[in-house]
């Protein structure tokens, strides 16, 4: 029972600051014929300088690892959009008021939300085919942000968001 107990535990613990990923990509496409990339010049990201330059400093170390190179002129060009926003409140106490007498009974419940809105950044990161001119894969990912963390917690979140939107490229 413990064993089961510290096991939910943990895997509650665990999802609570994971990142979602949704993917979508064109099925036609040799994703192994893609080796170089490059930024589209003209990017809004909807960043900071400073939270723009850890991403793409950590997308440069990802797609490394993926056997991808940098190159002025390259066979994709990515493109990165970010917002934060504010997601919906999970969190509520119940008060309910009930009574009754007789064959009659009524009753009026409320919820009180617990806590704070909780800030979600969205991040999208779009894959173009520079020959064709035409989208080949897309990731859309939501995780935790806090606006206050340190500059070394905001590195490694970012870290941590690339790595698992890269976990499932190439797509199979």
């Amino acid at each position: 029972m413990r064993i089961f107990f510290f096991s939910v535990l943990l895997l509650l613990l665990t999802s609570c600051g994971a990142a979602r990923v949704n993917y979508d990509y064109d099925n036609q496409t040799d994703f192994t014929s893609y080796t170089t990339y490059n930024y589209f010049a003209d990017m809004e990201t909807g960043l900071s300088q400073l939270d723009e330059k850890r991403l793409m400093d950590a997308l440069d170390a990802t797609l490394g690892e993926k056997g991808f190179m940098f190159a002025e002129e390259s066979d994709i060009f990515i493109n990165i959009k970010s917002s934060v926003f504010k997601s919906q409140q999970g969190n509520n106490v119940g008060v309910g008021l009930g009574g009754g007498g007789g064959n009659i009974g009524g009753g009026v419940s409320i919820g009180i939300p617990v806590g704070g809105p909780k800030l979600t950044r969205e991040l999208q990161i779009d894959f173009v085919d520079s020959n064709k001119d035409m989208l080949i894969w897309q990731a859309i990912s939501e995780s935790p942000f806090r606006e206050g963390d340190t500059p070394i917690e905001k590195q490694e979140k970012l870290q941590a968001v690339v790595t698992k939107i890269f976990s499932k490229y190439p797509p199979k």
